[in-house]
């Protein structure tokens, strides 16, 4: 019986070792390679920071080069029957599928990065990039000789417009005389035909690029055509040290790690994240020394007042292309109009394709 009563306590001490000692799995759905230097990127250098904060707390996993629709939601189910414990799937395009796999596993949390469904156990995240989208309007503006600066545009939704008229009105705020010229290449990341977008611009005249895609290939062609550059988000000046200024950057491992350590709390709870630069999720990226030191300051000062929820980059009046007032003096953009833009500011120079 002694022996028995050994055995049995030998046992629950193995239990209780395998189940304080386990790891918490985590995987991540990329829709692009992570070394894109961009969005995939960014997100997987989320995916390092909670390794490093966390280390034997927790396993991590990523599928990169994942497509929209249908082959995304059996790489999400996937990795939900192989016991991953939280999933966070990084593109627009994942959120139908985020969403029924999620009804489909409701011991699994799931995270679903730009979109805006929710579920009991699938929360929606996003960061407001509108905010330092703005900023680097503010450089463009002041940098421009031509008063023609071009933007290199993905696709055309709500998050995408939003960037553009969010730049387009800082530009506006240092240079009214300045006009931003969108081509659209339909692409996330196809190094090429960004990079082919880019230099139709430079040819009509701009003097200034940016874009909203993960390649730095839209900045390599602003400096072979000894242009201005603004990246997107990663620091890219690597890429074109001769036309870098600056770029709207993503933080993803500040609300990752808010994430796995409120799981590992137990106090996760469901919820649509949309953060600012207070929380620091989004930011603009150091300025290289092309920024006169006066833009810099004036960049940093309109910085800290967003910070501080003393401006806001949607500030009325604002009119549209048709001349149409948007926005009243003195108010500001709801969330919900923020969301759903479908119009251009009075300062853009391009359609937006239906």
């Amino acid at each position: 019986m002694k022996h028995r009563g050994f055995i049995l306590l030998m046992v629950s001490l193995l239990l209780v070792a395998v189940v304080f000692g386990a790891k918490l799995k985590v995987a991540f759905v990329y829709v692009g390679p992570v070394g894109d230097a961009g969005w995939t990127y960014a997100h997987d250098m989320g995916r390092r920071h909670i390794e490093e904060v966390f280390g034997d707390q927790i396993e991590t996993k990523f599928i990169e080069s994942v497509p929209e629709g249908a082959e995304s939601e059996r790489v999400i189910r996937s990795l939900a029957a192989q016991g991953y414990d939280v999933i966070f799937t990084t593109s627009f395009g994942y959120m139908d599928a985020t969403l029924n796999v999620a009804k489909q596993f409701p011991k699994t949390k799931f995270l679903h990065c730009s979109g805006y469904k929710t579920y009991t156990n699938m929360s929606a995240y996003f960061g407001r990039m509108y905010e330092p989208r703005y900023l680097s309007g503010l450089i463009a503006g002041v940098m421009t000789k031509s008063n023609k600066i071009g933007y290199v545009a993905a696709h055309p939704i709500p998050e995408v417009i939003r960037g553009i008229n969010a730049f387009a009105l800082g530009v506006k705020a240092v240079n009214p005389e300045a006009k931003v010229y969108v081509v659209w290449s339909n692409t996330w990341y196809d190094p090429a035909t960004e990079k082919e977008a880019a230099i139709s611009l430079l040819n009509a005249g701009c003097d200034v690029i940016t874009q909203h895609q993960d390649s730095p290939a839209p900045q390599q062609a602003a400096q072979e055509y000894g242009a201005y550059s603004i990246g997107y988000n990663s620091d890219m000046s690597v890429f074109a040290p001769k036309a870098y200024l600056t770029a709207p950057v993503w933080n993803w491992g500040v609300y990752y790690e808010k994430v796995i350590r409120e799981v590992l709390n137990g106090t996760w709870k469901s919820e649509n994240f949309w953060g600012g630069m207070d929380t620091g999720v989004v930011d603009l990226g150091p300025m290289t020394d092309l920024v006169p030191a006066g833009t810099q300051n004036l960049v940093n000062a309109v910085k800290q007042a967003i910070i501080a929820k003393k401006f806001h980059p949607f500030t009325g009046p604002i009119y549209d292309q048709e001349g149409k007032l948007r926005i009243p003096a003195g108010e500001v953009a709801s969330d919900e109009m923020l969301l759903s833009m479908d119009w251009f500011v009075d300062n853009v120079v391009g359609t937006i394709p239906k």
